[in-house]
């Protein structure tokens, strides 16, 4: 097996957690119809972005791993015979919560969970409030259509995280993502950042040989005199950074093949893992101004 398809979901969200999940089953039925064999829907897609403020009730949102969630999107993928990453707000137990990731065989069976490794605390992204930094390290799962690591939004910044997950075997890694604009900066730093964004996975695929898919929603979502855009632009980049397939500002199922020879001749020409100094990296497990 050399090549399959893959589908992002880029959608909007609703206030009601119902309506999101069926809402994201039609897209996922759709994909399916189209070739897909593996899809990836957005960061905490069943609910409205609700990080953006700090409110306890929103903690009623998590849910176990297994759960209700998965138990649902285990019986679709069976059903239709897909892998799916379905991205979820984890409680792992009575006041500890996570921003998890759970991959879904064809057969309905659960491989695994990441839980986000970086949690942003900025403006409207006051994520630390709700999560806790994941305790379960980097992952690869092995499936029938490849091995798949999966990152979570924040996680895109780092150059370490990418290359810990291509080093446990990843072939693809997936970003579901919720990113955007504050409205009031768009018109100023709005292209700049989205290039940044766009340029940063671009890096990631090119350094260690792998595809990377990023997975954002779109919108306009309020919190009471709050706003983001989210900026969508869902992508797959191939292991030499090209894009293969990019969306914009409208909601869209980006259906992509991908041919996992580019990982095997990218690693060959580029051998960029053969000649890391890892014997000289022992700054990197020290803040800035000890390295």
């Amino acid at each position: 097996m050399s090549k399959t398809k893959i589908a992002l979901i880029q959608m909007k969200m609703a206030s009601d957690p119902k309506k999101n999940k069926n809402y994201a089953v039609n897209k996922i039925e759709l994909a399916a119809k189209r070739g897909a064999k593996i899809i990836c829907l957005p960061e905490l897609f069943l609910t409205k972005y609700f990080c953006q403020t700090e409110k306890h009730k929103n903690f009623n949102f998590a849910e176990h791993i297994p759960g209700p969630s998965t138990n649902f999107f285990s019986s679709i993928a069976k059903k239709l015979k897909i892998i799916l990453i379905i991205p979820l707000f984890e409680k792992k137990t009575a006041g500890l919560y996570h921003n998890s990731s759970v991959v879904i065989d064809e057969r309905g069976k659960i491989l695994g969970k990441y839980r986000k490794m970086h949690i942003p605390d900025d403006p409207q992204f006051y994520e630390k409030f709700y999560f806790t930094p994941g305790d379960i390290g980097f992952k690869s799962f092995k499936t029938s259509k490849g091995n798949l690591g999966t990152l979570i939004c924040w996680d895109q910044w780092f150059p370490e995280a990418a290359r810990l997950t291509a080093l446990k075997g990843a072939e693809i890694i997936f970003y579901p993502t919720a990113i955007g604009w504050h409205p009031k900066e768009k018109r100023k730093f709005g292209r700049s950042q989205l290039n940044s964004w766009l340029s940063i996975q671009r890096a990631h695929a090119i350094a260690n040989g792998v595809y990377v898919a990023v997975i954002n929603r779109v919108g306009l979502e309020k919190e009471g005199n709050k706003k983001i855009q989210f900026w969508g632009n869902s992508v797959l980049f191939d292991p030499s950074g090209n894009i293969v397939k990019q969306a914009k500002l409208n909601e869209n199922i980006l259906i992509c093949e991908v041919d996992y020879k580019k990982v095997e001749i990218s690693r060959r020409h580029w051998p960029f893992f053969r000649d890391r100094r890892i014997d000289f990296y022992k700054g990197l497990l020290k803040n800035p101004k000890d390295a």
